[in-house]
């Protein structure tokens, strides 16, 4: 079995097919590099060829990118020395893709090659752009649900494959930006627009066959291999080139605040590359891309935000012996802004919902939130009219519960209280079918709890969404302590039904993502009563990654939010109650009115728009300053302990049960550092021995709750890490 056959035609073009078997997308592997290097050897070698042309036998797409694995065999192969390794996998890459690109021609006259196009039947993502923007032509099919692009920047690498020179010499360093440093990806027609490919047709393999037998020798040199080439926009040493990389380097420190090494390496790459002949270039492209490889960021990052996430996706924590659950009807109890999202991507996903809420005014404005988002994607183009109309007929919004009467999902979502949540369930239960599944969109409020108002408990389970609903990637499942596997099935066929990554998690107070959240904020928090200033606190943390710092998340989320939490948990808790300084700001800050973004008040002032002026000043007459600010890194580490810490403890306890979720989950909620892979891989590139030891520190400078968890001081004295033990192929083994 092979992932490239060639067919020679009559009429002199042979045709290059990639078709890798038993996939739904082609993928590139190291056995495929090695079949289509023979394929265009021979090709080239054949008098008989007229010309070349690269397609795909998937349907609707080309590739979609290079089989990661092979990263990890390049590095094996090279023993003691895997930077050499990784080095000289990429430069044969390199070999092949220029061989493709100057196709045979006379290194003097750049004449005598044989014209070489791509025809790309759809979507083409990393080395599937990255090949064809070797080749002299791209055509690709009129396909509006195709996406074509360099996405490599998003897991923590970038494109290593020639794609970032050949980006930048055919574009600018100002064009080639959004597809290099931000993976963005575009539709066919966008895409010729931009200058990634050349064509839009109906018929791309005819179309690219047809320009091969017409094409000359002036068709088939790339720009930068004629004499007198000039990047567009400038070289770096060019008056606007030279401002262009000035903004480049502002926009990458700006957006990454420092702490990703993909972008900078990138960056070198680029400003290095365009200083030097092509061939040079690549040279310079290899080794930052062998950096970038060599740095335990890439490998955490590529493993949870690309293998992780996909497994999870596919089902990886699927029980196995439930057949399909997918969801035809959906009922949603509250059509608040929870409630309200949740039937928006449900409709979205081509159910039936049924929008309940007390009145039948409530239910309307819930329903028009969907229409509001369908508005807004008619004014950007992304909907048309029919499909709001349709997406709209889904959605039935009323305040009749006998509407749910064949829904095999219920999903509340009403106020966060125990009794009104026990109410609402004993009336759905009696209406909806005895094998309906019902879930719990609660955040706090365990399930084991909250089931025993339903007559079928194995039928209940958790299912947490966060705000909001249409734009968080993540939706956290929650098994009580009786919830069965067809419940977990359902729960998770909608899930991937949404198209959102799920992660399933055992019950406890606050399951797994709030409980980790809560320590992050409350942290920072207890920063402030110690007189650190909040600015130093919030920069400290964008500084590590996360996408805002625990005082303005604070803000966002409300602050009044947390003080409700703060008094349901020590209602629950009772004596057990830890109490923290942090309890004490927030109810401050709540007797002063001053409950966040939404109050246009709060740990921020703010303008009439509801736009951030600045801190507020006023909270150091309760907490003044402190003379002597902490070290940088020490604010740091309280902020990812916290966190870590919880995670850790999440696991010895049960509530999660596959390391996967916990990285996966800590950086689609709440965004924790993604340059890290998650709390379990920071603690594996950081070492469980050093960990413990900076546990030890912490808590004598700061107090118990950052005691070293028996798990985690285990592992330092073995020498242990999370992924070598709690993986599921060490679990296997």
């Amino acid at each position: 079995m092979t992932d490239f056959t060639m067919e020679k035609g009559a009429d002199g073009v042979a045709i290059i097919t990639w078709d890798c078997p038993g996939k739904s997308m082609n993928v590139m592997s190291i056995d495929g590099l090695s079949e289509l290097d023979a394929c265009i050897t021979d090709a080239l070698a054949d008098e008989a060829v007229k010309g070349i042309v690269i397609t795909s036998g998937k349907e609707g797409s080309f590739a979609g990118g290079m089989d990661l694995n092979l990263l990890a065999v390049m590095k094996e192969q090279a023993g003691d020395d895997p930077a050499r390794g990784l080095f000289e996998g990429t430069m044969q890459m390199h070999g092949l893709l220029r061989k493709i690109e100057r196709a045979g021609m006379d290194a003097k006259t750049n004449k005598g090659g044989k014209p070489i196009a791509a025809a790309l039947p759809g979507t083409a993502a990393g080395i599937g752009l990255e090949l064809p923007l070797a080749t002299h032509r791209i055509f690709v099919a009129d396909n509006p649900k195709a996406r074509i692009g360099l996405p490599e920047i998003m897991v923590g690498i970038f494109p290593g494959a020639g794609g970032t020179t050949r980006l930048v010499r055919k574009l600018g360093a100002m064009g080639a930006s959004p597809f290099l440093l931000e993976g963005k990806m575009v539709e066919p027609k966008k895409a010729k627009a931009a200058g990634l490919i050349d064509e839009v047709v109906e018929d791309p393999l005819a179309a690219a066959k047809a320009w091969v037998l017409g094409a000359t020798d002036a068709d088939i040199v790339k720009p930068w291999d004629a004499k007198g080439y000039k990047m567009p926009g400038g070289a770096p040493y060019h008056p606007a080139g030279f401002m262009t990389f000035v903004g480049a380097n502002a926009m990458v420190n700006a957006n990454s605040k420092g702490a990703y090494p993909a972008p900078k390496a990138l960056l070198s790459a680029v400003y290095e590359g365009a200083l030097v002949p092509f061939d040079t270039a690549l040279k310079i492209e290899a080794r930052w891309f062998t950096h970038v490889l060599m740095n335990p960021s890439s490998g955490a990052m590529i493993r949870s935000l690309f293998l992780n996430k996909e497994a999870l996706e596919k089902g990886a924590v699927r029980p196995k012996d439930v057949p399909d659950q997918r969801v035809k009807k959906l009922g949603v109890l509250g059509a608040g802004m929870m409630g309200a999202g949740i039937a928006l991507v449900s409709a979205q996903a081509g159910m039936e919902v049924v929008l309940i809420d007390r009145d039948q005014a409530a239910a309307d404005k819930g329903k028009a939130y969907s229409e509001a988002y369908l508005d807004k994607g008619i004014a950007r183009k992304k909907v048309t009219p029919e499909k709001k109309e349709a997406m709209l007929n889904l959605i039935t919004a009323t305040p009749d519960l006998d509407k749910l009467a064949g829904c095999d999902l219920i999903i509340e979502a009403v106020f966060e209280d125990p009794g009104v949540k026990a109410e609402i369930t004993q009336k759905v239960e009696k209406i909806i079918p005895a094998d309906c599944i019902f879930a719990s969109n609660t955040s706090t409020l365990p399930i084991t709890g909250l089931a025993k108002a339903f007559h079928k408990p194995d039928n209940f389970i958790g299912i947490h969404f966060f705000s909001p609903v249409e734009k968080m990637l993540l939706v956290e499942i929650i098994k009580g302590k009786e919830t069965g596997d067809v419940a977990v099935a359902k729960a998770l066929d909608y899930v991937r039904q949404i198209r959102k990554t799920p992660i399933v998690v055992n019950d406890a107070r606050f399951f797994y993502c709030n409980r980790c959240i809560i320590p992050y904020i409350n942290e920072g928090a207890r920063m402030i009563t110690e007189g650190v200033k909040p600015v130093l606190i919030d920069h400290a943390a964008e500084q590590l990654g996360f996408p805002v710092g625990p005082i303005q998340l604070t803000d966002e989320t409300s602050i009044d939010l947390g003080a409700k939490i703060a008094r349901a948990t020590k209602a629950a808790m009772g004596n057990a109650y830890p109490e923290s300084p942090s309890d004490d700001l927030i109810f401050f800050m709540e007797e002063q009115g001053r409950l966040g973004r939404k109050s246009k008040a709060g740990f921020f002032d703010y303008d009439e728009k509801g736009k951030r002026t600045g801190y507020w000043h006023g909270l150091h007459d309760r907490f003044p300053l402190a003379e002597q600010q902490p070290d940088l890194i020490e604010v740091q580490e309280r902020l990812m302990f916290s966190q870590v810490l919880e995670a850790v403890r999440a696991l010895e306890e049960g509530v999660l049960e596959d390391i996967r979720e916990g990285d996966v989950g800590a950086i689609l909620a709440w965004g924790f550092a993604p340059w890290s892979g998650g709390p379990f891989s920071w603690l594996d590139i950081i070492g469980a021995e050093y960990a413990a030891e900076r546990c030890d520190q912490l808590e004598a400078a700061y107090g118990e709750r950052f005691k070293c968890p028996p798990l985690l001081r285990e592992m330092a004295e073995k020498g242990e890490t999370f992924y070598e033990r709690f993986s599921p192929e060490a679990k296997a083994a």
